[in-house]
């Protein structure tokens, strides 16, 4: 039977979008097939599922995730009842599930609607469905007695219907209530109560929203200055220096049109990044001249400023009656609400509560989930030597905002905050050292000498060296001011592991530094090695690829199964190509008896039972291989790439293996969220190791 969860309230306002999205994320790691079903939608295309089918990938039909509108329901039931009503959608309902292997329900937002007591409505469809329910209750504005008091009636109401309530979520209050809250609530009900602090940033609203909503028009500004909140509005109406003292962090300057000092004042401040603002509204129509514009776009580029005809006093109305919306155009919200929402929300304990199916199947997106879950659960500091480049602030903000680790940013600082300033992005929680100027330079330089003093380095060369970013983020690593690092999008693979090799170097256990991709396909995850870093491994080198790749894929939640791959599989082939990865094979099989391995092997015997059956019927890895070993990097990097691209495949990595302290490399092309993830197996292989395969061999 597929299982359900319906995240419900008990009045408006309660913020549950931020629950929903956090469920939604919950069910995603878990299971493959989640499905989405809202019984009562006042329109369609509804914006949550909106998000959550961009965000998520969902295959499901839009006109299967709604049960019906509004109108149609409180038709329904005053012609034939409550009970009608209910079959109805309690049909639609399943409709939709049995396509799926859980569904997440929306529901009702008590908003002008025409139900009577709508909370006993959820209740009835909740059971019906068979569903697991996690009331919402919002806390905004209310003291800590009436939001304990709302709760536990709340708690009361469904359980009193008869509803199975897994958790309660106490939404949106005071943050300095939040601890006297949690514990008011752990002490008095019997399931567990999970509280979540208020966020500005979630119901400021983006100056897109506030352009749409007051049918202005941009004069100024990208797609990612649109993308900014506006945390505050500061009405323009003082003589410049005034004006400029009351600017806030993230604010939304508010002007008539014909003010072209205060325009270019607020945008020189941004510009300086004292401070930072979301943009300008001009009002009564009016427009600063081109040449103001021109200047005003030299001065801070991408900064949107948007013009609306109505005067001060309406605009002033109209924006204070405003509140943010998570859509599917505001995905850095959806990544404020999801760090919100697993700060405070004890994520294992509700997933195991709510407890869909298990699935042997692992996607790509689930894969990448449990990165960031392994990440969090345990934080490292990560340090980003490229801190001025635009996806990598991108990428920066993500983990920030998901609590995936502690970071560290190399590069100018003006020059950073001017880029986080243009593009809207925050790095509040971040650390920004410039190598340059940093007190360390010095001391950097001293160890590093001392490390290169055979290779003729002094200390005032050293000086120099240190100052480049790769080095300077290897050395902090080295000195454990960070506990890995990641570089490489605007950096050569040997401008990024150079320094690695020599400063870190490799583990007492390994000969050579190599490299694994972790290849998701559409219903498992593959771990291939080397197709990054060695051109030609000889047999020795070859048997310590495949062994750190076992340890790796082990570390990474895949059972090891080595493939060592060639043209010939068994004993049908010979030549020193096969007669190498031949030799590598015994190899590991005497230094790691414990290792299920096979070679040589051809790729379609190694991962097609089929195929397996005919050739190495008797194998215990053949046809169900998980790590594979390619010959040479000729072999590797071009094998990687045809799955990436041909069988649509998402590629992780690679992920260097061998070094004492984790240093990654990024692709050039490498897209945000491949540094996100590159970031998150980072921290992982930073975080205190589980027992490896030698230990566990060693206590075998």
């Amino acid at each position: 039977m597929t299982r359900s969860v319906y995240v419900t309230g008990i009045d408006r306002g309660d913020g549950r979008q931020v629950v929903e999205l956090g469920v939604m994320e919950l069910l995603t790691r878990q299971v493959d097939r989640v499905g989405v079903f809202r019984p009562l939608v006042h329109h369609a295309p509804d914006r949550l599922f909106e998000l959550l089918r961009s965000r998520y990938r969902l295959a499901q039909d839009p006109a299967t995730v709604y049960g019906m509108d509004y109108h149609e329901a409180s038709t329904l039931q005053a012609e034939q009842g409550t009970d009608e009503l209910v079959s109805t959608l309690v049909d639609r309902f399943h409709r939709v599930a049995r396509g799926f292997d859980v569904v997440l329900v929306l529901g009702t937002d008590f908003a002008d609607t025409q139900f009577p007591d709508e909370l006993s409505l959820n209740a009835r469809l909740a059971n019906e469905f068979g569903a697991s329910v996690i009331p919402v209750i919002g806390g905004r504005g209310q003291t800590t007695e009436s939001v304990l008091a709302e709760t536990r009636n709340a708690h009361r109401a469904y359980e009193g219907l008869g509803c199975d309530v897994v958790a309660m979520v106490t939404n949106r209050v005071a943050p300095a209530d939040r601890l006297e809250i949690q514990v008011g609530l752990t002490s008095r009900l019997d399931v567990p109560c999970y509280v979540v602090p208020d966020e500005p940033a979630l119901s400021a609203p983006t100056v897109a929203q506030i352009t749409h909503a007051l049918g202005g028009t941009v004069l100024l500004g990208d797609d990612s200055g649109l993308a900014r909140d506006a945390m505050d509005f500061v009405f323009g109406g003082a003589m410049l220096p005034n004006f400029l003292n009351a600017l806030t962090p993230g604010c939304l300057v508010v002007t008539p049109g014909d003010r072209a000092d205060l325009v270019v004042g607020a945008l020189a401040a941004h510009s300086a990044g004292t401070p930072p603002i979301a943009g300008v509204l001009l009002t009564l129509n009016e427009r600063p001249s081109d040449e103001v514009l021109t200047l005003a776009a030299r001065l801070a580029p991408g900064t949107p400023v948007v013009a609306v005809k109505n005067g001060s006093f309406d605009t002033a109305s109209q924006l204070f009656a405003m509140e943010g919306k998570l859509s599917a155009a505001t995905p850095r919200k959806a990544e404020t609400a999801l760090g919100l929402f697993e700060r405070h929300v004890d994520t294992t304990e509700l997933a195991g509560r709510v407890s869909a199916p298990s699935s042997d199947r692992v996607t790509p997106m689930m894969f990448e989930h449990k990165l960031l879950e392994r990440a969090r659960s345990d934080k490292r500091r990560v340090v980003l030597p490229e801190g001025t480049e635009e996806r990598v602030l991108h990428a920066a903000e993500v983990l920030l905002r998901r609590g995936v680790c502690e970071l560290t940013l190399l590069g100018p600082g003006d020059l950073i905050h001017k880029k986080a300033a243009d593009l809207g992005i925050d790095l509040a929680g971040s650390q920004i050292v410039d190598p340059r100027t940093s007190e360390l330079r010095e001391t950097f330089a001293e160890s590093y000498a001392l490390l290169r003093a055979h290779k003729g380095v002094t200390v005032e060369l050293a000086y120099d060296i240190v100052s480049d970013v790769n080095y300077f983020g290897t050395l902090m690593v080295q000195e454990g001011l960070a506990d890995g690092m990641v570089s490489g999008s605007v950096h050569s693979t040997a401008a990024t592991i150079r320094p690695a090799f020599e400063i870190i170097k490799t583990k007492p256990d390994a000969s050579i530094v190599s490299s694994v991709f972790f290849m998701c396909l559409a219903d498992k995850v593959l771990v291939y090695g080397d197709c990054a870093v060695n051109p030609d491994p000889n047999a020795e080198q070859l048997a310590d690829i495949a062994i750190q790749s076992a340890t790796t894929a082990e570390q990474f939640g895949v059972e090891p199964r080595i493939a060592m791959l060639s043209y010939s599989t068994g004993t049908s082939g010979s030549g020193a190509d096969v007669d190498k990865v031949r030799q590598a094979t015994e190899l590991v099989r005497s230094r790691r008896p414990d290792l299920r391995i096979e070679g040589p092997i051809q790729y379609d015997a190694a991962v097609e039972p089929t195929v397996a059956a005919t050739k190495l019927p008797d194998s215990e890895v053949a046809g169900q291989a998980s790590v594979l070993i390619f010959p040479d990097l000729n072999t590797g990097n071009n094998t990687y790439k045809a799955v990436q691209r041909s069988a649509g495949a998402i590629a992780v990595g690679p992920v260097l293996q061998g070094l004492r302290k984790p240093v990654n490399d990024l692709s050039r092309g490498a897209l945000v969220q491949d540094i996100v993830n590159t970031v998150a197996i980072t921290a992982i292989q930073a975080q205190a190791p589980t027992p490896s395969l030698t230990e566990k061999a060693t206590a075998q």
